[in-house]
């Protein structure tokens, strides 16, 4: 006669944070650092300053990387010995890449983990969250691999069709460009008063409305900040017509606070992925004396707008920080667009 079999504990079979950092990077990290950039041809002191650049702590030291890692410094070692990039610019474009994909990661993180949750509760069944974790990643991770790069190419070919426009070595003077930024009024009382999830829903949703703007214009952004969305535009009339669309689908959005944007244009330089210049500067500081749902430009600005499409009006000066005493610009379109 046999007893009863023993009892199996449904965790010990449960995915464990190693099971899901494996279903991430494909396998389990077993190399160390000098294996890595000895398998490259490369110092480890590079090795060291290519993982920095895409904002990693140093772990030269640890079986902390995998035979992916290995074949991405190969890649990067092959690319200096090959196409005469050199090493510094190298690591710039790892930098960049590095600055990006932490933020998308984030972004990924956040979004899934609503998902994940809900398919933890679908048709009221009970499931262990690591495993659903581990699941979504192994069905999702081939898709959104190809999706990156398909994301990644198609403003790589719209940046290259923009480079005469907004070529800015440090050989050359500075692009001529429209900056505009938009501030959402009030947010930090706002943020006080809100739940997470409701200001994470409120910061997701003025963001995608923006982005949805400039892109229909052909702007470009540079930045969101939460409360401001930083965007560039090589038309000045095109920036003005941003910011009067995104005034109507944000400061009219019951869900969201009023906006104010400033405009100003001038020389700018891009590095990084970044926007720099007097103009960015003061595109900011017109935020905070812009009217609600209102736009500010310089004076610049407002030189290149075509009288006959637009009517601007000088506001008394006042000081601003960093500029002295500035007078702001008020804009309004007086014909519609063609």
């Amino acid at each position: 006669m046999t007893g009863p079999e023993p009892a199996t504990d449904p965790a010990a079979d449960a995915p464990s944070a190693a099971d899901l950092e494996r279903a991430i990077l494909g396998e389990a990290p077993g190399l160390s650092g000098t294996d890595v950039s000895a398998a490259a041809g490369v110092s480890i002191d590079d090795a060291r300053r290519l993982w920095r650049a895409l904002g990693f702590p140093d772990a030269a030291n640890q079986n902390a990387f995998t035979s992916a890692d290995r074949e991405a410094l190969i890649l990067v070692a092959a690319a200096v010995r090959e196409t005469g990039v050199d090493f510094e610019t190298m690591l710039r474009l790892t930098r960049a890449v590095g600055l990006t994909v932490a933020r998308l990661a984030d972004w990924e993180v956040a979004t899934l983990s609503s998902a994940v949750e809900e398919f933890t509760e679908r048709d009221g069944a009970s499931v262990d969250l690591m495993r659903a974790s581990v699941h979504l990643v192994e069905e999702l991770a081939p898709r959104c691999d190809r999706l990156r790069v398909y994301a990644w190419r198609r403003p790589l070919a719209a940046s290259v069709a923009r480079i005469e426009a907004f070529a800015s070595d440090e050989d050359e003077p500075a692009t001529e460009a429209t900056v505009g930024f938009a501030d959402l009024v009030a947010f930090t009382a706002l943020s006080n008063e809100l739940g997470e999830n409701e200001l994470g829903d409120l910061v997701e949703i003025f963001e995608s409305r923006c982005a949805d703007v400039i892109a229909d214009h052909n702007g470009r952004v540079v930045k969101t900040l939460g409360d401001s969305v930083l965007f560039l535009e090589i038309d000045p009339v095109e920036a003005i017509d941003i910011a009067l669309d995104i005034i109507a689908v944000v400061g009219r959005d019951e869900r969201l606070p009023d906006v104010r944007i400033g405009i100003a244009t001038g020389p700018v330089v891009l590095r990084m992925g970044d926007v720099y210049g007097p103009p960015v500067n003061l595109a900011a500081r017109f935020t905070a004396v812009a009217r609600r749902n209102r736009v500010i430009i310089d004076e610049r600005t407002a030189e290149l707008l075509p009288p006959a499409d637009f009517e601007t009006r000088k506001l008394p000066a006042r000081p601003l920080r960093g500029f002295g005493d500035v007078e702001p610009v008020t804009v309004r379109r007086t014909r519609p667009r063609h």
